[in-house]
C-alpha cells in the first residue's frame, strides 16, 4: 500500500501553495497556483526560499466559495492509539487558507455570503469527529480487506477507499484524477474511533471500535430520513468491532440506519413531530435497491426495529414489515422489538429477550477471524442492521448488547478467556467496554441530532437510573431546541460540505438571503406583547376585580391564539434548509 505522508510542510507564496513532506526523503512537492487553481507535482528545489512556512498534519482538500478556491488543512491532531500496527489520529484543528490575498471584488452581499459559507465549513469541521490514518485503510472491514487481490492492497489509500465513508471525498475532487499526489492527502472518516489496551487473565490484546459514518445521504436528525432514490439510508453507520491479541485478528460487523423507505419528519415547533410516509415514492423498488447493497457488502440482514408498535411509530412499523415481505428475499429477516414497551417501568433486563431471540442468528453469522500469517480462519455471513427512530439512543445500546456476545465468543477462541468465563466477571475491562460503547453513542448522537445520546447511563453502567433519566430530559430539551431553531444551517453546512450544493459565482442571487413572510415577522411580537400586558394586568389589578379579569382574559385569550397560530404555522417558523431542496411530502 502506498501510506500518504505523515508530517507535511506548507510553504507559502503570494502566488503559490507548496507542500513538501517533512523528514521524509523525498525531492518532489505538490504545487497549488492561487491564480490559475492548477495542482501538480514538482520539485523541492522550485520552492522559493522566501516562502513562509508551517507545520500542518494532513491536507483535507479545497473547495470553492463566493471568493473563489479556499485550501482546507489539519493543523494539529491527537493520537487515538495504533491500529494493526499503524498510529490512527482524530484531528482536532483545521485552516481555511484562501488562494485570494483579499476580497476586495466581491460587493457587500457576497462578502456576506462568503462568511457564511466559510463558517458553514468550520461547523462540520468542528463537529467531532474526524479521523486519519497515513498507513492504515480506515475505510475498509478487515474481512473486506481479506477478501481484496493484491493489486489493490498496493494502491494509495485514497484511491482504495470506500466512498461511502470518506467525507473529505469532494474535497479531494481535484486530487483524484493526478495518482502521483494521492500520498499529499488522506481520506478522513466522520464517525467515532477508541481503542484500547486491555488485559484478562495476564494475556494483553488490543480492543477497538470503529464506527464509520456514511456520507451518503448525510444530515441532520429532521431534515433527512428515510432513503433516497439510490437506496442510501439516512445517518448510516457501519460499527466495526476489533480484537488483535497474539498475531491473532478478529473483527465483528453491525450497521444502522434510518427505516429504508420513503417517509419524512419535519420540524414543526412540536415536541415530536408525526412521521409522513410518501405516497409518491417507490417504497419497494427503493427498498430492494438499498437491501441489494446491504446483502452484497454484509451478507444475510437480520433487520432488527426497534420503534413503538403503536402511537405516531406505528405507520412506519407495520409498512416496514410488509416491504419486507414484498422484497421477498430470503436474505433479509425482519424483527420488531417494542424497546419502549418492553423496557418500561425500568425494565432494562427484558433486552436479553431480544438477544435471545436472535442468539441462533448471530451463532450462523460468526465473526471475522485470521491468524498470524495472514490465513481466513473465519468468516462474518450476514449482518445485524438496527434501527430505532433516530438510529441513535435505543440502536446503540442493543448493538452494544450484541457486541459483547460476538466478544465473548472471540475472546473465547482465542484463548483470552477461561471457558466458562464471563466478560461481565471481568470487572476493569467491563468498565472499558461500557464506556466506549456509551462515547460511541454520543458520538454518533451529536454528528446526527446535536446533543449526546439518551440512555447511556444503561450502557456505561448496566442499570437506568435516576440521573440518566434526568439527563435524558436535559439532552431532550437541547435537541428540541436545536431541531427546530439550528439545524437548517447544520443541513446547509453538511450539504456544502460533501458537495451536495456547489457555490456557482455565475449565479448573482443569493440562496442564503431568505425574506421571512409576515407571520414570522408579526405573529412572535403580538404573542410577546399580549403575554406581557397579561401579567401587567395581573399585578396592576384594575379599579373592580371585574375590570381586572376583563383585561386579563382579553390579553390571555390574544396571547393563546396567537401561540395557536404559530404553531399551525409552525413550519414557517423553523430554521429550515436553504442550498439544497429538500424531497417535498404530499
Amino acid at each position: 500500500m502506498s501510506a500518504s505522508y505523515e508530517a507535511l510542510c506548507l510553504r507559502t507564496t503570494p502566488d503559490k501553495f507548496y507542500i513538501e513532506a517533512c523528514g521524509e526523503d523525498c525531492e518532489d512537492a505538490l504545487v497549488i497556483d492561487r491564480v490559475s487553481s492548477e495542482i501538480l507535482l514538482s520539485g523541492r528545489k522550485d520552492i522559493p526560499a522566501s516562502a513562509e512556512t508551517r507545520i500542518i498534519c494532513g491536507v483535507m482538500g479545497t473547495i470553492h466559495l463566493v471568493a473563489g478556491m479556499y485550501l482546507v488543512v489539519i493543523t494539529d491532531k491527537v493520537k487515538v492509539g495504533d491500529l494493526l500496527g499503524h498510529a490512527v489520529w482524530k484531528a482536532v484543528e483545521f485552516d481555511i487558507i484562501s488562494y485570494k490575498k483579499t476580497i476586495l471584488h466581491l460587493n457587500d452581499n457576497q462578502t456576506q455570503d462568503n462568511k457564511t459559507f466559510l463558517s458553514m465549513i468550520n461547523g462540520v469541521l468542528h463537529t467531532d469527529a474526524f479521523y486519519f490514518a497515513t498507513a492504515c485503510d480506515l475505510t475498509h472491514t478487515l474481512q473486506r480487506l481479506a477478501n481484496t487481490s493484491p493489486d489493490f492492497q498496493d494502491t494509495s489509500l485514497l484511491e482504495r477507499a470506500d466512498q461511502r465513508f470518506v467525507w473529505n471525498g469532494h474535497l479531494l475532487r481535484e486530487f483524484m484524477s493526478q495518482p502521483e499526489l494521492h500520498r499529499f492527502v488522506v481520506p478522513v472518516i466522520h464517525g467515532f474511533i477508541s481503542i484500547k489496551s486491555s488485559c484478562i487473565n495476564g494475556k494483553k490484546f488490543e480492543w477497538s471500535i470503529i464506527s464509520r459514518r456514511s456520507c451518503f445521504r448525510a444530515g441532520v436528525r429532521y431534515y433527512v430520513r428515510g432513503i433516497d432514490v439510490e437506496g442510501h439510508a439516512a445517518n448510516f453507520v457501519e460499527t466495526e468491532q476489533i480484537v488483535q491479541y497474539g498475531g491473532y485478528k478478529a473483527s465483528f460487523v453491525q450497521t444502522r440506519g434510518s427505516i429504508p423507505f420513503f417517509w419524512s419528519q419535519r420540524p414543526n415547533l412540536k415536541y415530536k413531530p408525526k412521521p409522513q410516509i410518501s405516497k409518491a415514492g417507490n417504497h419497494v423498488d427503493g427498498m430492494q435497491r438499498h437491501f441489494d447493497a446491504q446483502i452484497l457488502l454484509y451478507g444475510r440482514q437480520v433487520v432488527l426495529n426497534l420503534i413503538n408498535q403503536k402511537g405516531s411509530e406505528k405507520p412506519l412499523e407495520l409498512a416496514f414489515r410488509n416491504l419486507v415481505t414484498s422484497v421477498g428475499t430470503g436474505m433479509v429477516r425482519y424483527v420488531a422489538f417494542d424497546f419502549h414497551k418492553e423496557c418500561s417501568r425500568m425494565r432494562w433486563h427484558r433486552l436479553q429477550i431480544l438477544v435471545d431471540m436472535v442468539a441462533e442468528a448471530q451463532e450462523e453469522f460468526g465473526f471475522f477471524l485470521v491468524d498470524s500469517d495472514g490465513k481466513v480462519l473465519l468468516s462474518q455471513d450476514g449482518t445485524f442492521r438496527s434501527n430505532c427512530m433516530d438510529c441513535l439512543d435505543r440502536t446503540n445500546v442493543i448493538q452494544s448488547l450484541l457486541a459483547r456476545r460476538s466478544l465473548q465468543a472471540q475472546l473465547q477462541r482465542m484463548g483470552v478467556l477461561h471457558t466458562g468465563q464471563k466478560i461481565e466477571e471481568q470487572l476493569d475491562f467491563e468498565k472499558t467496554f461500557k464506556n466506549a460503547w456509551a462515547d460511541n453513542a454520543d458520538a454518533c448522537a451529536k454528528q446526527y441530532a446535536g446533543t449526546g445520546a439518551l440512555k447511556t447511563d444503561f450502557t456505561r453502567t448496566g442499570k437506568r437510573t435516576q440521573l440518566g433519566l434526568l439527563m435524558d430530559g436535559w439532552n431532550s430539551m437541547i435537541r428540541y431546541y436545536k431541531n427546530n431553531f439550528s439545524d437548517g444551517f447544520r443541513q446547509d453546512s453538511i450539504d456544502l460540505f460533501l458537495g451536495n450544493y456547489v457555490v456557482d459565482e455565475a449565479d448573482s442571487s443569493s440562496p442564503l438571503q431568505e425574506q421571512k413572510d409576515w407571520k414570522f415577522l408579526t405573529l412572535p411580537i403580538i404573542m410577546v406583547v399580549a403575554f406581557s400586558m397579561c401579567i401587567i394586568c395581573l399585578l396592576m389589578a384594575g379599579e373592580t376585580l371585574t375590570e381586572t379579569l376583563a383585561y386579563v382574559l382579553f390579553w390571555g385569550t390574544a396571547s393563546v391564539a396567537t401561540g395557536g397560530l404559530i404553531l399551525f404555522n409552525g413550519r414557517d417558523f423553523v430554521d429550515a434548509p436553504r442550498l439544497v431542496q429538500k424531497e417535498k411530502l404530499d
